[in-house]
């Protein structure tokens, strides 16, 4: 007679993380409280957005928890770079900045999902969990300033290239040294101009920037 012996459960795979913050206690508190967790392992850590696109490479992680705000290259454009390379890894953004300015091109650039660091540490679990299966996740302040711009009439979000060409002319350049700058010819120049103005609800170049000053866009 034969007994059967039990079958051990399979064991979790832990989703794996890459921490981005310029601040080392930061990264510290993080490492801890996801180590903490047996359904996640911290892979590595990084202090800034170049550092980031490195480590993501390198390391192949699941999940990069990506801080905005960084001396030595920010998220955005380390989101944008890791997009460009089509990385693999699912990237939250957690910050303590949710302006327009802040979340909108994050998400533009590609993130996953917007959480603010104050966010409970169960918020934070779950966060990580939903966005390692490709689900986005915004804190309500993030999701509450998306559905407004993308509802107020002339608060429609800029594109990147609007803001590109916003922040030039809040520079005084010209069309055509617009156009010179980002490899576009000035008719193209003069459309994303007409564009953003619609989006600002104004009729000029100088309303277009203090309007742009006044609502975070511009920084």
């Amino acid at each position: 007679m034969t007994t059967d012996t039990p079958t051990a459960a399979p064991a979790t795979v832990p989703i794996t993380l890459l921490i981005v913050d310029d601040h080392p206690v930061v990264r510290d508190g993080l490492r801890g409280m996801f180590e903490s967790a047996p359904d996640f392992a911290v892979l590595g850590e990084a202090s800034n957005g170049v550092e980031a696109v490195e480590q993501a490479g390198a390391l192949d992680p699941d999940v990069v928890l990506m801080d905005l705000r960084m001396p030595g290259g920010g998220g955005v454009d380390a989101i944008a770079e890791l997009t460009r390379r089509r990385s693999r890894a699912k990237i939250l953004v957690l910050t303590t900045y949710d302006t327009d300015s802040d979340t909108l091109p994050a998400i533009e650039a590609g993130a996953t999902g917007y959480l603010l660091k104050d966010a409970p540490r169960d918020e934070l679990f779950t966060a990580v969990r939903a966005a390692a299966q490709g689900r986005t996740v915004l804190s309500p302040a993030v999701a509450s300033r998306l559905v407004s711009a993308v509802r107020t009439p002339g608060n429609e979000p800029l594109s990147a290239r609007e803001r590109e060409v916003l922040a030039l002319v809040a520079k005084g350049t010209s069309n055509r040294e617009i156009a010179r700058v980002l490899f576009i010819s000035e008719a193209t120049v003069k459309t994303h101009l007409t564009h953003l103005y619609g989006k600002l609800g104004v009729k000029d170049r100088a309303a277009a920037v203090a309007t742009a000053y006044e609502r975070g866009i511009l920084g």
